[in-house]
């Protein structure tokens, strides 16, 4: 049985068609594609992002960390809250995985990465952590 998230009810009961996401049950589509294109657009949409890997980084050299591991400059985030949509790159600047990193404080942040990929990005998450004065916490 694959795990559920907190909107799975919510998901069979907009008539969501659900499938195996790497152990998740997740909805892939609600029925016509074109009629839900068409619904987002005329009102609204959500991705359910809660079967994804939360990742916590604290510490003086949080800002410095993340500004040596991601394309996009989180030091443009000053707002608590705010999010930014970057590229976790490696020590060459190859792309390793994409993410949504969340502003809280100059020194804490929270990352949101894929669960298919949560193994090889908490590696390397860790291994570059590793030269900073930071606390990674999932």
């Amino acid at each position: 049985m694959a795990n559920r998230t907190p909107l799975y009810d919510a998901h069979v009961k907009a008539g969501a068609k659900m499938v195996d996401f790497h152990g998740w049950d997740m909805p892939l589509h609600y029925g016509s594609q074109m009629e839900e294109h068409h619904a987002v657009r005329k009102d609204s949409g959500i991705f359910d992002v809660s079967h994804m890997t939360i990742v916590d980084v604290a510490g003086i050299e949080a800002k410095d960390f993340l500004r040596y591991m991601l394309a996009n400059d989180v030091a443009k985030l000053t707002v608590h809250g705010k999010a930014q949509y970057s590229s976790m790159l490696n020590e060459s600047g190859g792309v390793i995985d994409d993410l949504i990193v969340y502003y809280f404080t100059d020194e804490s942040y929270r990352l949101v990465v894929n669960s298919a990929t949560r193994e090889r990005d908490m590696g390397w998450i860790n291994s570059v952590a590793a030269s900073f004065k930071v606390t990674i916490t999932e």
